[in-house]
This record gives C-alpha cells, structure tokens and sequence, in this order.
C-alpha cells in the first residue's frame, strides 16, 4: 500500500478525472501541498491522477499540476523516466503552447529537469519537442527564456537531438541568446553551443565566412563578470578552435589579453579553461611568437608556483611552456619564472598523475636546449632528491626516463655535483636499471650518465666499488652479438 494511504489515493483520482474543474482544484492544490511540504517519494500510483490535471482545461489546475510535478521532479521525488514511461511526456510537451507565461514556465522546467538521461531526451525529440523549446527560448519573460534554455542546454547532451537542434535553427537562435541581458540565459546558450560545437561537423554551420557573429561574442563573453559564463565561453572557443585558420581568427580578435586576464582569476573553473584554450592555441606554430611575449610567460610562472597542487593548470602550462620552447623564444621561457615554477610543480606532483609526466616532459627538453644554468640555480637537495626518487620508479617509465634525463643533462655544474653526491647508492641503482632496461633509449640514456659521472672522483670511485663495470661489459658483448647478427642478416639479403 502506499504510504500516502489507499483512500486518498482513490478520492485524488475522483477528484482529477471529474469534469468539474472545482474538484480538480482541490486535487491539483493536494499535490502541491504535497510536493511543498512532503519530502517522501511518490508512489507510482500517484503519477496517474497527473495525466487528467495536465490536461484539464482550467488553467489554475495546470498552473498548480505542473508546478507540484516541477517540485516533485526537482526534489527527486520521481522517477524521471517513469515519468515519461507513464505517458506525462505528451501533456507537459503540449503545455509549453500555452499562453500563460506560469504554465509555460513550469513545463519547460519540467523538460528541462526530465532531459537529464539519454532515454528521455530521445522521447522529447520524437515527441517533436524541439520546435515549442526554441519558440520559448525568445520568451519576453525571463522565467520561461530561462527554462526553455536550460531545456535547450540538457538536450544537447545527445548527439541524435544536436542534429534535429541544428535542423530546426537551433544554432542562430542560441547565438543571439548570448547577447541576453540574463547571465543565467547566456550560460545556458553558451554551454548549449559548446556541446555542440564538440561536434566538428557542425563548425562550418558555426562559423561560416560570411558571419564571425558568434566567435566575436564568445570572444566578448571571456570578459564577463560572471565566472561560469567566461568559462563556459572558453570551452566553447576551445572547441571550436580545430583549424589554424579559426585560431588565427581568434587571435586577430585579440583573444589573448582576455586569455591572459582569465588566469588571474578567483574562480578555478575559469583558470582551469582559460589554460585549456591556451595550450590548444600554442600548438600551433603560427600562434607561439605571439604568445611567449615576457607578459605571458610571467603569468604561466606565476600560475605554477601559485597553484602548484592543481594537475588541470600544472598538466596545461607544461604543455603550453613546451610547445613555446621549440619556438626561437625559449631564451624568454628561461629568463621567466617558468622555469623555478616548473621544478617546484614536481615537489608537489603526485607520481600517478598524468601532470608529472608533462613537467618532466618539458623540463628534459628545456634542459636539452641548453637551459641547465638556468635550472642549477633553482636546484636544492629536496629538487634533487625528487628528481633521483623518479628517475629511480621505473614503473612510471616517462617520468622516469625524463628525470634521469634532466639530471644527465646537469652533470657537470659544480654545485649540481655536490647535490648529485648526497645520492650516489640511488644515482647508482637507477643506473643498473637502466643498463639492463629492455628499451635501447633507457640503456643509451644509463651509459651517457655514467660516462658523465665518472669525471668526478667520487662517483669514479663509487662505481669501480660496486657491479657497474661487469653491467656494462655484458651490455658490450650483448652489442656486439646484436651487430654480428645483423651483419649477417645483411649479407644474407645482399646475396
């Protein structure tokens, strides 16, 4: 039985289905008051009664029905795909052709709320629920555009309803929605956009030649005072930023002062996109003289040392500091605080996490760029320690062979020396790993280093001491097996 009890049940369903609209009152009043003060879940006996009030033609009953339906859902009191199973799709959906703007309202909450799983928002496209949604989306009331919107944003999770969207006209209608005076309307028609444009096909539709509309107001949005819309519209833009000549678009429409100003920001959200579209835009050589101006890489520094724990912004900055470095501006990258914000990260890294592997990653080639006095200056024994600690984890094999490669690459300096002596057994054990390491990278990288090494008299000692030179006399036999075999091979084919 239900909770709610038998008899009430029995008397709302006499109530709702009687043709005096009085008694239908008292039903639709019933729920309401259930839906407002009631916090238990419906039983789905009482989503029946729902079909008669949403249809009743007294617009007091489908002002309250809707309104107690919108609670009920918004509260998790319902199924939401129950809903849609028990036929109150069709109903709400003929309610957004209502002319009162309290029922409008409630109904496109109600599909809005209703859109959140895949099921339903197929059911809403077959039931031809785009068109009534973006009639509403022009709204003069902010109430229904808001919904209607927000309805709009969660059907675009579906890539089967971004089609019927874009065929029913969607894409301008949105576009001029991010010119609403409403931050709320502008999220949801931007965020809307966004997933649409992670969808490359329909870009060409975005953004034809002949009208830049939408990527100069995104581009405008970056500056607003509503965090999640600046956000939003970075995502957007970074979806959309596929091809060179988009970019080039986006920078000659000064993206990257707005860009530059986003990373300062308070909000995560905000610095966590704007870095995003930041390291698509330096991917492409076109862009990265642009961006590695003194003022940038100062930020990107900044940034690092300033939310060193973060792996979105380190992953990123790595990235973008990385794709700069094989520009003819690495000289900046290393006079800028890049560089010490960069080896600070590492401290503060965890070794899972894929943002270790792009600071590693970076750091290896600045130093193969001739980057290492710069680094040394930075260089104590925590930095150090941390660098033998992963050159030692041969289970995170890039992290690994990038450190030991970093390390290689400041053999030599006098005071990386003697951090390098407090580490001699662990410098030592990574060494033996690398020498036996079935990658040829690994073994190169391990001789190299020893070679380095053994200049120093401590380390010369230290290494006649231990099985180094045993190590490498069978990684010479092995070669030289190797090149006997191939010599062969060779002469075979030859012949």
């Amino acid at each position: 039985m239900s909770p709610i009890g038998r008899d009430p049940l029995e008397a709302l369903r006499t109530l709702a289905f009687s043709e005096n609209p009085g008694l239908q009152q008292s039903a639709a009043l019933y729920y309401l008051h259930m839906s407002q003060h009631m916090n238990i879940s419906l039983p789905v006996e009482h989503l029946e009664p729902f079909y008669a009030l949403l249809r009743s033609a007294d617009l007091e009953v489908q002002q309250m029905s809707s309104l107690s339906l919108v609670n009920f859902l918004l509260e998790g009191n319902i199924d939401k795909e129950l809903v849609v199973q028990m036929g109150l799709l069709e109903p709400i959906l003929d309610l957004l052709e209502s002319e009162d703007a309290t029922v409008q309202c409630n109904s496109c909450a109600c599909t809005m709320t209703l859109a959140v799983s895949e099921s339903n928002r197929e059911a809403i496209g077959a039931a031809q629920g785009l068109t009534p949604l973006l009639s509403l989306a022009n709204s003069y009331d902010p109430r229904v555009q808001q919904n209607a919107v927000g309805a709009i944003l969660n059907l675009t999770q579906s890539e089967k309803i971004q089609q019927v969207l874009c065929k029913e006209g969607a894409l301008p209608v949105l576009a001029l929605l991010l010119e609403s005076p409403d931050s709320e309307v502008q999220y949801y028609s931007c965020a809307a956009l966004s997933n649409v444009a992670a969808n490359v096909q329909y870009h060409e539709a975005m953004l034809r030649p002949s009208n830049r509309f939408l990527l100069r107001t995104l581009i405008s949005l970056l500056s607003s005072s509503v965090d999640k819309v600046s956000s939003q519209a970075c995502v957007c833009l970074r979806n959309l930023a596929t091809s060179v000549d988009i970019q080039a678009e986006m920078v000659a429409e000064d993206v990257l002062p707005k860009l530059h100003a986003l990373l300062a920001s308070g909000s995560e959200d905000v610095r966590r996109a704007s870095i995003a579209l930041l390291w698509i835009l330096s991917e492409h050589p076109h862009n990265q003289d642009t961006l590695a101006c003194a003022e940038l890489l100062q930020s990107l520094g900044m940034l690092l040392l300033a939310h060193k724990t973060d792996p979105v912004i380190v992953g990123h900055t790595a990235c973008i500091i990385k794709n700069l470095s094989l520009s003819k501006n690495r000289q900046r990258i290393i006079e800028s605080p890049c560089v010490e914000g960069l080896l600070q990260t590492m401290l503060s890294t965890n070794t899972e996490e894929d943002s270790l592997h792009y600071v590693t990653s970076c750091l290896a080639e600045l130093a193969k760029q001739g980057a290492t006095l710069h680094m040394v200056q930075w260089m104590n024994e925590p930095l150090t320690k941390c660098l033998v600690r992963l050159a030692g984890q041969l289970e995170h094999t890039e992290p690994s062979f990038q450190a030991a490669s970093i390390i290689q690459h400041m053999i030599g300096h006098e005071k990386m020396m003697l951090l390098l002596k407090r580490h001699i057994r662990d410098i030592q054990a990574y060494l033996k790993n690398f020498l036996t390491h079935r990658e040829i990278r690994f073994q190169q990288l391990g001789i190299s280093t020893f070679c380095r090494l053994r200049e120093d008299p401590e380390f010369l000692l230290e290494f006649r001491e231990s099985q180094m030179a045993k190590l490498l006399e069978q990684l010479r036999q092995q070669t030289e097996e190797t090149q006997e075999l191939l010599r062969a091979a060779i002469c075979q084919e030859d012949s």
